[in-house]
């Protein structure tokens, strides 16, 4: 069967879309949220959507498939906030190995059913790694410009303790996204490579950022070429954006990343940008129109969806892509 990187050499692989969305529109309650097992625990847990792989496991595995169905060849574990530091507003911190190993393994068992129907079709899992809820760029308090909520040091233990489990459970890759601060990312990217030294590993790493503006810039104040050089030391598979905007907003900076890039180059934007209600309103076919021009300017190798998308808007992107050639490298 062919690698992911033999793939990318002919074809422009699909992504798939926003796992909040699609468990939004399950309306879960505070009891679906704990189940059984978190039954008596002491905080609420409503909106802690990584739990659900424990608590709902067909719920996640039925939205995994519904992407493999719309074309997705690719998709994210549901373990973006699975971390011991976004967990501990849970008080779930000694959750993180089966919050990890369990979503990695149900998105396996998800992709195992549609290769059983199409063995022709390669198809991968990446390991959703998210950002944390914490900067180690910047203060949280603008008296104490001094001061970090972070250390790299804790930062890189909470990488590579979801990393191990993530692998554990069978993921083919890692996706280290909505990159905020990249000083974040170099602690993941740390974690990983340490990790894979450590057990021979050569699973390939994706990396994506968000531009969180018209500025230009993510939140540590870096544009698309300083962030790219700025993780250029690490072996990636891709580089890319996602989150923050709309597909047409994130055209000038992938632009950036195709010119200026070695490695293959993602996009994974949101369906627009949110409206007044925090919504998101662009329909799949306006969605993949405004992705058309990636693929007419041979902007990118991987493409799919972020905020407010869906298996609609996953499916319309996938048939946009198939009549089209990959970025050259």
């Amino acid at each position: 069967m062919e690698t992911i990187q033999e793939q990318l050499t002919r074809k422009i692989l699909v992504l798939d879309g926003a796992m909040g969305t699609m468990i939004q529109r399950c309306d879960f309650t505070e009891a679906d949220f704990r189940g059984s097992r978190y039954k008596d625990h002491p905080l609420p847990l409503k909106g802690n959507n990584d739990l659900l792989s424990i608590t709902q496991p067909d719920a996640i595995r039925d939205i995994h498939r519904q992407y493999l169905e719309a074309g997705a060849d690719i998709i994210e574990t549901n373990t973006f906030s699975s971390n011991r530091i976004a967990m501990e507003d849970y008080s779930l911190e000694d959750q993180v190995y089966d919050l990890n190993y369990q979503s990695a393994k149900i998105a396996k068992e998800a992709i195992q059913e549609i290769v059983e129907q199409h063995p022709e079709t390669p198809r991968f899992v990446a390991g959703s790694i998210g950002p944390t809820n914490r900067t180690a760029s910047m203060s949280p308090d603008v008296n104490d410009p001094g001061f970090r909520a972070v250390t790299f040091a804790t930062l890189k233990a909470a990488y590579k303790e979801q990393a191990t489990a993530l692998v554990d459970g069978g993921v083919d890759l890692f996706l280290v996204e909505t990159v905020f601060d990249t000083l974040n990312a170099k602690a993941a990217l740390f974690a990983l490579e340490e990790l894979k030294e450590e057990r021979g590993l050569d699973t390939p790493v994706m990396i994506s950022g968000t531009i969180t503006d018209a500025s230009g810039r993510t939140l540590s104040g870096q544009t698309a070429e300083a962030f790219l050089i700025s993780v250029s030391h690490v072996p990636l598979l891709s580089i890319g954006f996602n989150c923050a905007l709309g597909a047409a907003q994130l055209t000038p900076y992938l632009e950036v990343l195709a010119k200026k890039s070695v490695n293959f180059v993602s996009a994974h934007p949101n369906a627009g940008l949110p409206n007044a209600f925090g919504a998101y309103d662009e329909t799949p076919e306006q969605m993949a129109a405004q992705i058309r021009q990636y693929v007419d300017k041979q902007l990118v190798n991987i493409v799919g969806g972020c905020c407010g998308t869906t298996p609609a808007h996953i499916q319309a992107i996938a048939q946009l892509v198939a009549q089209y050639s990959p970025r050259k490298i």
